[in-house]
């Protein structure tokens, strides 16, 4: 994707392909001390915000994406493992939608995330819709729903704030770890580059599409992305 990708630590967590087993949130202060050491070396073209951990983190969170209003800031709300251990806290939910959501050119929940954030049980992709303008109305520019794990055939549901977009795409036969990550990265980095939000989102799907396809078993739970491209 043409751009080199520079990380600031908020967590760290014990896991293998099986499970998270303990997670250890670091200090807000040394957040902000990361971000700073990379801004004095880089200039940024795009943000993209994944696991919170704290309420604290969303206060220099909101700090920063402030700071970066005017490039793409893509948040990718990481409140589950896949193996169900939880990161973000339910009872600090209003602070993430208040400080967080705001601020995203983009927020790109999974069915349960999303269920998280409205409320309600989203079961089909009418419902995708629902839940995808509501969250839009609680700040976000636009939302892309993920919907790989509907039961029928998956589709992924883009609202602008102006129109919706479906993406259906198809069903994979084995579960791939760090799928959301990977997605929500490759968007921002197509959306740095000047690629619409539509054309970001389709592109975004179809490589990491075929990075599950190419993914491999290395371990006793989900297969890990190896990228080849």
């Amino acid at each position: 994707f043409n751009f080199l990708g520079q990380a600031v630590l908020t967590s760290l967590t014990a896991q293998n392909t099986m499970e998270v087993t303990s997670i250890h949130s670091l200090s807000a202060s040394f957040i902000q001390d990361q971000y700073e050491a990379l801004k004095k070396d880089f200039i940024f073209h795009g943000l993209k915000i994944g696991l919170l951990s704290s309420p604290e983190h969303a206060e220099v969170v909101h700090s920063i994406l402030t700071e970066m209003a005017t490039i793409p800031r893509v948040v990718d709300p990481v409140f589950k493992s896949s193996s169900g251990r939880t990161f973000w806290p339910t009872q600090y939910l209003k602070d993430y939608i208040s400080k967080i959501i705001p601020l995203a050119s983009l927020i790109t929940p999974n069915l349960e995330e999303a269920e998280i954030l409205v409320g309600y049980s989203i079961t089909s992709p009418a419902e995708m819709e629902k839940a995808a303008q509501e969250i839009v109305r609680l700040g976000a520019k636009a939302c892309l729903l993920k919907g790989g794990h509907l039961c029928d055939s998956p589709v992924d549901i883009l609202f602008d704030g102006y129109q919706v977009y479906r993406f259906p795409h198809q069903k994979i036969p084995f579960s791939t770890h760090g799928t959301g990550c990977l997605l929500s990265s490759s968007l921002l980095a197509l959306i740095a580059q000047g690629n619409n939000l539509p054309e970001a989102t389709q592109k975004a799907i179809d490589f990491t599409q075929r990075q599950i396809l190419s993914s491999l078993p290395w371990g006793r739970g989900p297969r890990i992305i190896w990228l080849k491209e």
